[in-house]
């Protein structure tokens, strides 16, 4: 039987996510993987089996094009190679993939392939409440120094990054998690190239997603996600996903990944990898399902400001968007009157939207991330970051957009 080869002609991302990284000759000729569930694998002979624990203890190089064989599914299995070989298409510049059991998992591998004790890391604040209370509860006990930089200020990522003893670590989320702040990601590769011992500059781009920002394409070296959220897209499994333009950090972060055991389930990532090939359909609707309802939300008398790229008046804010964002993405958050009494009251009157924590499944969420996803920051953390007793963060779903926003206009007015 001969084996189709690989096309000339440049493949788009939409179509190699669906063709990438899988041979149907080796699942029984199906048209789509299938799940390998097994825990242990057999050794073509003793030699390969040598081989392939020197290759994965890092003593020897994997040869190019060379076929190893698997040893034990806390290491490597089966799906979990086809999905890091059909995810990387995502991410433009991506050169390698590394799947977690989690979005925190993936960061944790991160942490602990990249940090140690003394070391330094610099990151943008606001982040999400679980990595902040990572970086509190385990970074700082362990001995590395946690430098928070107010997000979307250049000047001092630039000076924190310049100055910061040992700096391995740069950690940026953007847009921030609530607020949307941006932060400038060239200008950030920019100010870790000027180090004569350049650090890992690692962007959590979860919040605005893999078809509507970038950031290897801008200069970063990692791209990291809570597959959980838009990759899987419907709220009913957990995964993170590690995207790099380096093949070794990607290595590197395979092996910790193998001794913590946070590798990716065969189950799971068979569920995410039919998933890929409709992140860029229910990204685009549910972004424009979040514009058509900030746009029908401008200038309710229940409202004191809306947090979304459409809405941005500061000039620098609107410059970092328009140079790394495709589209405005799929969350806003909004700040009303009344204080957390209104905030309250509005999320008990949804009837559409649900009140829960969470983004990017089809369905839309809403929640108080003061008093919860990022309720373990203190009063002044919280007011430093903008994020106020006010806010709620939405995340749009692809339910008709006019439901949405009279669920959302009743709520504000009831």
């Amino acid at each position: 039987m001969t084996r189709r080869k690989k096309p000339s002609y440049i493949v788009r991302p939409d179509t190699e996510v669906l063709n990438r990284g899988f041979d149907p000759h080796l699942s029984v000729g199906s048209a789509r993987p299938a799940v390998f569930r097994s825990s242990t694998y057999v050794f073509r002979t003793p030699e390969s089996a040598e081989r392939s624990f020197a290759i994965a203890l890092g003593k020897v190089e994997r040869a190019e094009g060379e076929e190893v064989d698997l040893i034990y599914s806390r290491m490597s299995h089966p799906n979990a190679e086809i999905l890091e070989d059909q995810v990387v298409p995502l991410e433009p510049e991506g050169k390698s993939a590394a799947v977690f059991n989690s979005g925190m998992s993936a960061l944790g591998t991160l942490f602990f392939t990249v940090l140690r004790p003394g070391n330094a890391l610099v990151f943008t604040e606001p982040i999400y409440g679980g990595t902040h209370h990572f970086i509190r509860e385990l970074l700082l006990p362990y001995g590395v120094r946690a430098i928070p930089v107010p997000a979307g200020d250049r000047g001092a990522m630039e000076d924190a990054v310049l100055s910061a003893k040992d700096l391995r670590l740069v950690l940026v989320e953007t847009p921030a998690n609530p607020t949307l702040t941006m932060t400038d990601i060239a200008a950030a590769a920019e100010a870790c190239a000027k180090r004569e011992e350049r650090p890992i500059l690692a962007v959590d781009n979860t919040f605005m997603g893999p078809v509507f920002q970038h950031p290897l394409a801008l200069g970063a070296d990692l791209a990291v996600y809570s597959a959980t959220k838009y990759l899987a897209g419907f709220s009913d499994m957990l995964g993170g996903v590690v995207i790099g333009r380096d093949r070794e950090i990607i290595r590197l972060l395979r092996g910790t990944r193998a001794m913590l055991g946070t590798i990716l389930q065969p189950d799971e990532c068979w569920l995410l990898d039919s998933r890929l090939p409709t992140v860029s359909l229910r990204m685009h609707r549910q972004s424009k399902n979040a514009e058509r309802i900030v746009e029908g939300l401008r200038g309710h008398p229940r409202l004191e400001r809306i947090h979304y790229p459409t809405c941005i008046e500061d000039r620098e804010q609107r410059r970092i968007y328009e140079a790394q964002c495709d589209y405005p993405g799929a969350i806003f958050s909004i700040e009303v009157k009344g204080g957390k009494p209104g905030a309250f009251d509005f999320l008990r009157n949804l009837r559409v939207v649900k009140n829960a924590v969470s983004l990017g499944g089809v369905e839309s969420l809403a929640c108080h991330p003061a008093s919860t996803t990022h309720s373990e920051m203190t009063p002044g953390e919280q007011a430093k970051s903008g994020v106020t007793p006010s806010l709620v963060r939405v995340s749009v779903g692809i339910e008709d957009w006019r439901d949405l926003l009279a669920d959302v206009r009743h709520a504000l007015e009831a």
